[in-house]
This record gives structure tokens, C-alpha cells and sequence, in this order.
């Protein structure tokens, strides 16, 4: 699994970490919406974008970089000005680099130093964040990420606890130790997720409410996505749903939206 996509996930459903970690009040959240963007007409994409609700917000661009690339700059300014020029945004923009740690920072930078040089782009090394333990929950979530698999196993343990103690609303509490259990499946490729589980006491995960829900609206997302098989096999609408087990609007609909070709 790609780091990247693990922080879309995380900056997806946790956008009040990104702006703890900018030093922002993570309120700011509800000023933005998260999302991950595609250039048109190229092989551009940006890692996320948040586009600000109201007008006098700056768009933040986000890229998360685990590897060296020392074309890194260059394509992260095309991505950015193509995406200036496609979109035309009345507002003021910024840009947040990601990295683990300074080591994989060396890409030059002498085309594009004014932009370092006013604050407009703005690096985030991990491993200089402070100690995890003293850290908001959801930076030291994002900390998880680059330590060893030693200290791993203690940090997760902690934050495991601090999330049941910190985070009073479940559907929250839920999805935050979820992915700390997506994190760490990522840290300890070797272990199932059952030994995951049952090391750091997540098999009650499956136990909640909101596990259940995801759990359900996953099967029938995928029962949705067999529909039009089923109509090109020639079974009517009201077939397809009482042998999938949906409601026939459920079914009219996806037969529509994703016809059979």
C-alpha cells in the first residue's frame, strides 16, 4: 500500500490534522474540503488539494513525498500553475510538502526560491514534530507512520489508548483507530490482520456499530457494482434486486449510471 494513498485516506477523513500540523487551530477544517485532484489533459495529479469554502482562504496544495526525487520541485510547480491556469481561483494559494525527514529533501530548489523564501510553500519534516506522546492525537497518528517497528508497537499502543480516552463520539473514535490499524497492517507487512488485531486489542473493532455499517455499505457497494452483469445477462430490474437483495431504486440507478456495454 502507498504511503500517499494512506495520507489521502488520513487528510480525507482527519482534514483538522493538516492544519494542526501547519499550526493552524484545527477548526479550520470546516473552512475546506479535501480532495485529491487530476490535471486534465496530462499525467498530473496532486496528492490533495483543499479548496477553501469561503473567498478569503488560500487553496493549499499538498504533496506527501517517502521517496528521493530530485525532480520533485519541478513537477510539483507544473502541477500547481497548470492547475492555476485550468481553474482560474479567485483565491490566494499555498503549498505543504510532506517528508519523513530532511534526507530526502535535496531536490533543488534554485528556480523556485522566492516561493520558499516568502512562506508560500511550506516544508514538513516528521521526524522533527517533537515526541509523540506530547503531541495532539492526530499528529502523532501521522508520527506512526516513519518510526521503527519497535517503537511502532509502543506508540500505537499509546495512541490506541489515548484515541478510547480523547475522542468521545464513536463514529470518529472508530475511523481514527481504524486507520491506526490500516497503518500499522502498512508497518508490519508479515503479520495478518488477525495477530494485528490481537496484539494491540482492535479485534473489538468489529464489534461496533459503525464497524458494522461500513462493513455492510462495502458489500453493498459491491453488489451494486454486479449489476450490470446482470442486465446484460437480459434479468430485469426487479430480478437483479431480489437476487442481490436491494431495493429497485437502488438497482434502476446503477443500472443507469454504469450501463453494460
Amino acid at each position: 500500500m502507498k504511503t500517499d494513498s494512506l495520507f489521502y485516506r488520513l487528510f480525507q477523513e482527519f482534514p483538522s490534522i493538516f492544519f494542526e500540523v501547519i499550526s493552524y487551530s484545527p477548526e479550520t477544517e470546516t473552512a475546506y474540503q479535501f480532495s485529491s485532484v487530476e490535471i486534465k489533459q496530462t499525467a498530473f495529479r496532486i496528492d490533495g488539494v483543499f479548496l477553501p469554502i469561503q473567498d478569503e482562504n488560500p487553496v493549499y496544495f499538498v504533496e506527501v513525498q517517502f521517496q528521493l526525487d530530485l525532480q520533485i520541485y519541478s513537477r510539483l510547480f507544473a502541477e500547481i500553475f497548470l492547475y492555476l491556469r485550468q481553474n482560474q481561483p479567485q483565491n490566494d494559494w499555498r503549498g505543504v510538502l510532506v517528508y519523513p525527514n530532511r534526507n530526502l529533501d535535496t531536490a533543488d530548489i534554485k528556480h523556485y526560491r522566492e516561493f520558499f523564501d516568502s512562506g508560500r510553500i511550506s516544508r514538513i519534516y516528521l521526524d522533527e514534530l517533537g515526541d509523540a506522546a506530547s503531541l495532539p492525537i492526530g499528529i502523532a497518528t501521522i508520527k506512526l507512520f516513519i518510526e521503527n517497528q519497535t517503537t511502532a508497537i509502543t506508540q500505537a499502543k499509546q495512541l490506541i489508548d489515548r484515541t478510547r480516552q480523547e475522542i468521545d463520539l464513536e463514529p470518529q473514535q472508530q475511523k481514527l483507530l481504524q486507520l491506526i490499524e490500516t497503518i500499522l497492517i502498512y508497518k508490519f507487512p508479515t503479520m495478518s490482520r488477525k495477530e494485528i488485531e490481537a496484539m494491540f486489542e482492535l479485534s473489538d473493532l468489529k464489534q461496533t456499530r459503525v464497524y458494522q455499517e461500513g462493513v455492510e455499505e462495502g458489500e453493498r457497494k459491491g453488489k451494486l457494482k454486479t449489476v450490470p452483469r446482470f442486465v446484460a445477462l437480459g434479468l430485469t430490474i426487479e430480478q437483479i434486486a431480489q437476487e442481490l437483495g436491494l431495493s429497485v431504486e437502488e438497482v434502476r440507478q446503477a443500472a443507469q449510471e454504469e450501463p453494460a456495454s
